[in-house]
């Protein structure tokens, strides 16, 4: 019963779409193309859930950062990675000494989708479904097409399922470096606002282990 009080509750994921954003990839894409059609995007039923916030970053970035979803915060300013988990994932970039105006960073999915419950208006994070995040790969699939990343790092069983395949776990692959066509390493982190989510007494073992596979990361743009 409170679970079908917070569904009816959320607006959001309300809409019709395509079943994919391949319909809406402009002819000749650019990022900057690209970013512009993705605001008329409808391929999955997100598109009534607030702003497009796609990927951002320079064309020549050696490394791609891929996340789930923007978040409340990132919905609200348009940018990804600017909430606590971003501010995390920044810290981590500065302690590996990688900075992060030389990277690119995105989502799987470009709409925040979220729930509200029954007794407040806190928009809540709502895990995407398959569907959504087969509808919304193609612009991922453009993103890394153009940028041509030589490292693409996976942040979350989301962001690593939609490009490794849902055999992968995290779990058992973190921080190693995995074969794969789309890019010359890839490597699957936890999300950085799972270690947010850590309970106390173990946040800050959470935080280490993070910011170890980042310096894996730095490792290996040093090779690229």
């Amino acid at each position: 019963m409170v679970r079908a009080a917070v569904e009816s509750a959320s607006p959001c994921g309300g809409g019709t779409g395509t079943g994919s954003a391949a319909d809406f990839i402009p002819p000749r894409p650019t990022l900057p193309k690209l970013r512009e059609a993705a605001t008329r995007c409808r391929g999955c039923d997100l598109w009534t859930c607030g702003r497009v916030v796609f990927g951002e970053g320079p064309r020549s970035a050696t490394v791609m950062f891929v996340g789930e979803q923007p978040g409340d915060q990132e919905e609200q300013a348009g940018h990804p990675f600017v909430g606590p988990a971003g501010k995390l994932l920044d810290a981590a970039l500065e302690e590996a000494g990688i900075d992060r105006k030389t990277v690119y960073v995105t989502n799987a999915v470009k709409h925040f989708k979220y729930e509200r419950g029954a007794k407040s208006a806190r928009r809540i994070h709502k895990k995407p479904n398959d569907t959504e995040i087969r509808a919304c790969h193609p612009w991922l699939e453009e993103e890394i097409r153009l940028t041509k990343p030589r490292v693409i790092v996976v942040l979350g069983a989301t962001a690593a399922q939609a490009l490794l395949g849902k055999q992968f776990r995290v779990t058992q692959q973190r921080g190693k470096p995995v074969k794969s066509e789309l890019a010359e390493t890839v490597i699957a982190t936890v999300h950085p606002s799972s270690v947010l989510r850590a309970p106390d007494g173990e946040r800050e073992r959470a935080r280490n282990e993070f910011f170890a596979d980042i310096r894996v990361v730095a490792r290996h743009i040093a090779k690229a």
